[in-house]
């Protein structure tokens, strides 16, 4: 079945593609969540008209992205969570996390954007990355701290 992407796919291609996909991914997944159209003659006679707008909508949404993303970098993220011997940590930081305290900033990131690989589970400072549109990929700084207070040199 050929389908002409609505909306980009990840693993398909982006918007205003036509690409072959198994006739029940097309039918029970694509065409149901207005992902993608058929592509018939009517269609694909369309096809231009909306790659011209997806160009348009994608630049749009680039340089807002860029314009969030300058934003983004200067955000530094504290986490204060429970510890136990060695610095281990009793739970730990996940993109949800970083989402919710992003939102309290005023920042408004779906938490799928936010590309941790895994919850942060030591304490220390990383850089989690959000890809905030496909070419478009911010930095947050995230420090993860221990509820305990960090014990003075003994000669001090």
């Amino acid at each position: 079945m050929e389908v002409i992407l609505k909306e980009d796919v990840q693993k398909l291609g982006h918007r205003g593609d036509v690409v072959k996909v198994a006739d029940g991914y097309g039918r029970n997944y694509l065409l149901p969540g207005k992902l993608a159209i058929e592509a018939t003659l009517a269609n694909k006679a369309v096809i231009e008209q909306m790659k011209n707008s997806a160009v348009r909508k994608s630049a749009k949404e680039k340089i807002q992205s860029e314009a969030l993303a300058t934003e983004l970098s200067a955000v530094e993220l504290t986490f204060e969570r429970k510890v136990g011997d060695n610095d281990h940590l009793f739970g730990s930081v996940t993109s949800g996390d970083i989402a919710q305290q992003l939102e309290e900033k005023g920042f408004t990131v779906d938490r799928r954007k936010i590309s941790l690989e895994e919850p942060l589970k030591t304490i220390g400072e990383f850089h989690v990355p959000v890809k905030l549109h496909r070419d478009v990929t911010a930095h947050v700084k995230v420090t993860v701290q221990g509820d305990r207070p960090v014990a003075a040199p003994a000669n001090a």
